[in-house]
């Protein structure tokens, strides 16, 4: 789903993306529905982990890379996986001699239960990548001040999660979410937690920049089907904050004016 003429597009670090949606590659029921549903949802990246199998079955080796080269969308290598700076430096530096790119989103676990970033050195991991020449998309929590701390050490963009990564639970915290949209100029791309387009839209809505999908699109009964509603999902949203939407009133309204209706009295 392409932006709509009047829509700015997406910008990151100084790259500019005509779709708003961003979509993972793992857990499809097969590799030809992963591509169906990528070219359905025209998404601006995929993301991809050099450390986690595709769950494309069948697809092992170079075939699942050389169908991402196939469908000619950016890939954004990820370090999932990672549950220490060391690991998350070794797997980016990999990542980018694998795909010639110096885009990364960054993961760095500190609880494999809640699959929650580690707060305490996501902005360490995040100085030094942006140190070593990658562009760094780090996927956080929606905390106000580690985002903050992430825009200082050089970060041009921040992924906060809506929810824990495959929940499927929609935003959690609004009032975090919105306050967070309010308080960074930074684009914020939502990554992990949301489960229905309606979810997507919701956060388009309060001035989100894009999101980021997988498993609500990779498990969904239609995959292919799912990727176009969230394609279209998020371009509604983006329009309908762009559009501004009206005050919300606490008593009902009149539609139609009546000024000027003629008034029958009844005899």
């Amino acid at each position: 789903m392409q932006t709509s003429p009047d829509t700015p597009a997406l910008v990151l670090y100084g790259q500019t993306f005509q779709s708003r949606l961003l979509l993972g590659t793992s857990r499809y029921p097969s590799p030809s529905v992963l591509e169906t549903a990528v070219r359905e949802a025209k998404p601006a990246m995929l993301t991809a982990s050099l450390r986690r199998q595709t769950g494309a079955p069948g697809e092992t080796g170079n075939s699942f890379w050389d169908m991402l080269r196939k469908l000619n969308v950016p890939v954004l290598p990820n370090t999932a996986g990672c549950h220490s700076v060391q690991e998350v430096i070794t797997t980016a530096q990999m990542a980018r001699e694998v795909f010639a790119t110096p885009w990364i989103k960054l993961e760095l676990i500190g609880d494999d239960y809640t699959l929650q970033p580690d707060t305490l050195n996501l902005v360490e991991a995040a100085s030094y990548l942006i140190k070593d020449g990658f562009q760094v998309l780090p996927y956080c929590t929606e905390d106000l001040v580690l985002c903050q701390r992430l825009v200082d050490v050089g970060c041009q963009a921040v992924m906060p999660w809506a929810a824990p990564i495959g929940t499927g639970k929609g935003p959690i915290n609004p009032y975090a979410m919105r306050t967070l949209r309010e308080r960074l100029s930074v684009p914020m791309i939502v990554d992990a937690g949301l489960g229905l387009p309606s979810h997507a839209c919701q956060v388009m809505e309060w001035g989100y920049d894009g999101v980021l999908l997988n498993t609500a699109v990779a498990l969904a009964q239609d995959p292919v089907r799912m990727a176009g509603a969230f394609a279209h999902a998020v371009q509604a949203g983006r329009d309908a904050f762009i559009s501004g939407a009206m005050a919300e009133q606490d008593a009902a309204q009149p539609s139609t004016p009546v000024l000027g209706t003629p008034f029958w009295h009844q005899a």
